[in-house]
């Protein structure tokens, strides 16, 4: 047996219900994150006009994050691949952790950097943890047909 298994062996056994509820809570905030970026546009169209060298980087970033936030929050609100979900979300809020206070403001999604290291360590708690016994990961495993 693996580790990652063994991980996800122990995760369901040692799983209260109650961190359903804030499994779900995360992926409606991430889904949330998502449509405030896309609401902030003009900030990403800002950057792009101040550096050419970043306007295939920054297009192609932004809609990363905004995919990545809108499926995956809904991904983890329902408890379907959560762990492939949470894998792409920490790139996202490790670089808002780096890139929080830059002066082009591409990352004003996550303005608080309190807020993304909660989020971080939620996300890293989850991708151990599992998604949970009310999940369809779970109905998934128990009704393989």
């Amino acid at each position: 047996m693996n580790l990652l298994q063994r991980i996800d062996r122990w995760g369901e056994a040692h799983h209260p219900r109650w961190i359903d509820a804030v499994r779900v809570l995360l992926g409606v905030f991430l889904f949330y994150k998502g449509v405030v970026f896309i609401q902030n546009i003009d900030v990403l169209k800002t950057v792009i006009n101040q550096s050419p060298f970043l306007t295939v980087l920054s297009f192609w970033l932004a809609h990363y994050i905004v995919f990545a936030h809108l499926a995956g929050g809904i991904l983890i609100v329902l408890g379907l691949l959560t762990r492939v979900a949470i894998l792409a979300q920490l790139p996202i809020l490790l670089g808002a952790l780096i890139f929080v206070h830059t002066p082009t403001g591409l990352f004003d999604v996550h303005s608080e950097t309190g807020l993304s290291i909660l989020v971080l360590l939620l996300l890293i708690f989850f991708l151990v943890e599992g998604s949970g016994p009310i999940s369809f990961d779970n109905y998934m495993r128990r009704h393989p047909a």
